[in-house]
């Protein structure tokens, strides 16, 4: 293992349901990465990751934003996103993006790449960070974001941070490793399925007993609280992982639930 670097510059990259639904979760990933001894930085270049216009076969709107987002993160030791989805889209897709086009932007894109992590892959795994000051009474179910999952191996670790947490349990849920139906533009082109998905992820959320419901992706987290509450699971809270890693239950009210 590399020695930790001392007092890395890191880049927050807040992602668009961040910044628009639930900033909460911004201000706790920040307080994460200050407390594993980190200098972060909100670089206000950045607006969205280009995944919307990638999945939807738009690639010249995709490099535009990616040439964007590359220069906005540009100078800083590593770069972090409290979402799977979005570091997976940045250190898998840009790559792509420009191999076969553009040498010098590949060049760049393979260079940003290399230094951006999921928010709890990067305290776990290159901070070593063991355990963290949160609290929280309640009993938890973890759902895995297919991106985050699949794309950047992220499993353990938010498991293995989520042990250290005063008053919490967390319980496996059935078939924890299923989509929740959410996909990005997925749920807007196969509405039906993605009903039939999200509504099969509540019944394996609810079978756990658990009365808490946690997750690394706010998609995720957005389609999942909906559908509990359109189904009268109120008793069933809904938050980002960061929140309960950094203790910021008391300041916001949970997903879906409050102002």
């Amino acid at each position: 293992m590399l020695p930790l670097m001392a007092k890395p510059r890191v880049a927050l990259f807040v992602t668009c349901l961040v910044d628009l639904h639930r900033p909460s979760v911004g201000f706790a990933a920040i307080k994460l990465l200050e407390d594993a001894g980190c200098e972060v930085d909100v670089p206000p270049g950045q607006t969205c990751c280009g995944q919307p216009a990638y999945n939807s076969g738009d690639r010249r709107t995709a490099q535009d934003i990616a040439r964007r987002t590359i220069g906005a993160l540009s100078g800083f030791d590593y770069v972090v996103a409290p979402s799977g989805s979005c570091a997976g889209m940045i250190s898998h897709h840009y790559p792509a993006l420009f191999a076969h086009e553009d040498p010098e932007w590949h060049r760049r894109a393979l260079e940003l790449a290399e230094r951006t992590h999921e928010l709890t892959a990067f305290l776990h795994d290159v901070r070593g960070v063991k355990r963290v000051a949160g609290q929280y009474a309640g009993v938890a179910a973890y759902h895995d974001s297919c991106s985050g999952l699949r794309e950047l191996g992220v499993r353990e670790q938010p498991r293995a941070l989520l042990s250290g947490i005063e008053g919490l349990q967390v319980k496996e849920l059935p078939n924890t490793e299923l989509c929740c139906g959410f996909g990005g533009t997925f749920c807007v082109k196969y509405p039906e399925i993605s009903t039939r998905m999200v509504a099969d992820k509540v019944a394996d959320i609810t079978a756990t007993g658990a009365d808490t419901l946690l997750a690394g992706d706010m998609g995720c987290l957005l389609n999942m609280a909906g559908r509990l509450k359109r189904e009268g699971h109120n008793q069933v809270r809904v938050r980002h992982v960061a929140e309960v890693l950094a203790g910021s239950t008391t300041t916001v009210p949970p997903i879906g639930e409050g102002a």
